[in-house]
C-alpha cells in the first residue's frame, strides 16, 4: 500500500468512526432529554490559565444547561494534567480557585455539581495502573492530542504526556460518567475511554461489568475565534477573559488588527480579523454577523470596535459582578472545593474497591 492510500484509508477510518460516533451522540441527547436523571457526565479543564469566553460558549453554557436539566455533573479541575506539557506549577492555585469563581460566576451550582481537583483525589489516579495495562502504546502514540501537545510544547515525550489519554479516560470513569460533552477533536480520548472501559469488563468482570461505556455528546458550538482570527487561547494572547475588567476588555479590543478595507463585511476566509470581531458580536447579542456587518457598513473598523466593546462588556457585566460578590469570601470558594474533593474521594474510593474485588486483589 502506498502512502497516500494509507492517508485515505486512514481518512476513511477516521470518518466512519467520527459518524459512528455522531449517531451516538444524538441518540445519547434523545434519551437525556426524556431522563436526565440516568446520566452521569463529567468534564473539565486544566488551570492553566484563566478561563475566556471560548470556554464558556465551547463548554461552560452547556455544563449548566445538564446541571438544570437534571444530569448528575461533575467538573474536574485537572491540575496534574498541568505538568503533561509545562514545567512549572507557579500560579496553580489562584488558577484553580479562578476556575471555581468563574464556574459559580456563570451558574455551576456546587449543590448540584461536584468540582474537584486531580491531586486531591488519590484512588482516581490509583486507576491508571489497571488502564494502563489494557492499552498498547501503539495506541497511545496515535492519540492526535499527544501528537499535537507534544509538538507544541517543544518537549521530549514525557511518560505523563504520552498517558494523558488514559488518565483522561481515569477522571470519566472513576464516576462511572456515561455522557462526556466534547468537541470533534477531543472524540479520540472519549474512544479510548470506552476501549478501557470494555477492556477491563471483558477480562476481568464479564459477569458484572464495573464500566459503563461512555458516550461522547458532541457539542453544536462553533470554535471561536481570537481577536486576532486565530482559535481563541490562553497562549496566544487573543481572549477575553471572563474575570477581566471592562477597562481591560476594552483595551484588548481596541489593540485587535483588522485590515486596510474601512467597509465592514463578514468573510472568515478573507477576513479573518475583521470576522473574528464579528463573531465576537454575533456570540454575545444573539444577531446574525453578517447582520451586524451591514449595520456598521462603511463606518469601519473603529466602529465595530466600540460596537464589541460595548456588546461584550454588557454581556460580561452579570458575570463581573456574580464573580466580585463571590471573590469577597474565597474562604467559602475553598470550602466549596474541598468539599467537592471530600466528595469525589467517596466515590473514587468505592470505584477502586470495585476494581480490586473484579480483579481479585481483595485481601
Amino acid at each position: 500500500m502506498t502512502d497516500e492510500q494509507k492517508l485515505t484509508a486512514a481518512g476513511n477510518e477516521m470518518s466512519a468512526s467520527f459518524l459512528a460516533a455522531k449517531k451516538r451522540s444524538d441518540e445519547t441527547l434523545a434519551k437525556l432529554e426524556s431522563n436526565p436523571s440516568s446520566f452521569t457526565m463529567l468534564t473539565g479543564d486544566r488551570p492553566t490559565g484563566r478561563l475566556h469566553l471560548g470556554h464558556y460558549f465551547g463548554s461552560i453554557k452547556e455544563r449548566v444547561a445538564m446541571q438544570e436539566r437534571g444530569v448528575n455533573t461533575n467538573i474536574i479541575i485537572a491540575d496534574y494534567q498541568v505538568i503533561t506539557d509545562r514545567d512549572t506549577t507557579e500560579h496553580i492555585q489562584d488558577n484553580v480557585l479562578n476556575l471555581v469563581l468563574d464556574y459559580m460566576a456563570a451558574g455551576i451550582d456546587p449543590n448540584k455539581t461536584m468540582m474537584f481537583t486531580h491531586s486531591a483525589v488519590p484512588a482516581e489516579n490509583q486507576l491508571l495502573l489497571p488502564f494502563l495495562s489494557l492499552v498498547t502504546e501503539a495506541e497511545l502514540h496515535r492519540n492526535p492530542t499527544v501528537k499535537s501537545e507534544m509538538e507544541a510544547s517543544g518537549h521530549a515525550l514525557t511518560g505523563l504526556l504520552l498517558t494523558y489519554p488514559v488518565h483522561q479516560a481515569c477522571d470519566i470513569l472513576f464516576c462511572k460518567a456515561n455522557v462526556v460533552p466534547i468537541g470533534k477533536d477531543n472524540l479520540p480520548h472519549v474512544e479510548i475511554t470506552r476501549t478501557i472501559a470494555r477492556r477491563f469488563n471483558e477480562r476481568y468482570a464479564k459477569k458484572n461489568p464495573v464500566f459503563p461505556e461512555p458516550a461522547a455528546i458532541l457539542s453544536d458550538a462553533p470554535e471561536i475565534p481570537g481577536l486576532d482570527g486565530r482559535k481563541m487561547s490562553k497562549s496566544y494572547g487573543n481572549s477575553i477573559m471572563l474575570g477581566a475588567t471592562a477597562e481591560e476588555t476594552a483595551k484588548l479590543i481596541k489593540k485587535s488588527p483588522t485590515d486596510s478595507e474601512r467597509r465592514i463585511t463578514f468573510d472568515p476566509i478573507a477576513r479573518p480579523q475583521v470576522s473574528a470581531l464579528l463573531t465576537t458580536a454575533g456570540l454575545v447579542t444573539g444577531r446574525d454577523p453578517k447582520e451586524i456587518a451591514e449595520e456598521i457598513g462603511d463606518s469601519g473598523a473603529g466602529a465595530l470596535k466600540q460596537y464589541v466593546i460595548k456588546s461584550v462588556n454588557e454581556f460580561l457585566a452579570p458575570h463581573r459582578e456574580r464573580r466580585a460578590e463571590l471573590a469577597k469570601d474565597m474562604d467559602s470558594i475553598r470550602d466549596i472545593l474541598h468539599d467537592g474533593n471530600k466528595r469525589a474521594n467517596a466515590i473514587a474510593e468505592e470505584t477502586l474497591d470495585q476494581v480490586r474485588e473484579a480483579m481479585g486483589m481483595k485481601y
